[in-house]
């Protein structure tokens, strides 16, 4: 095999890893803000997009205090310290809003 064509394995590899990472992220987002909206009563009109990216950042900030607690967050407790975090930013940012 030469070089050119074990660049370009390497190259679809990785690329192919990092495009199932961003679907397993925006599935796991979209699972953890839906869980997070559920928690918070009160209807709350937001997109997909809006829903996933509180995930996404609940998932985010949950490891980080999760890490800084020196648990394991993997697992059950870490999909519920996500979840907890979603639905904090989701009541914070809620508030903030002007009505």
């Amino acid at each position: 095999m030469n070089a050119t064509s074990a660049a370009g394995v390497a190259a679809g590899t990785l690329g192919l890893t990092f495009g199932l990472f961003l679907v397993l992220a925006a599935v796991s987002g979209l699972i953890i803000g839906a869980l997070a909206r559920w928690v918070l009563p009160g209807p709350d009109p937001m997109s997909t997009l809006h829903t996933m990216g509180y995930g996404l950042a609940g998932g985010f900030l949950g490891g980080l205090v999760g890490g800084l607690l020196g648990l394991q967050a993997r697992g059950l407790p870490g999909l519920l310290i996500a979840v907890a975090c979603a639905a904090l930013l989701i009541w914070y940012f809620r508030r903030r809003k002007p009505r």
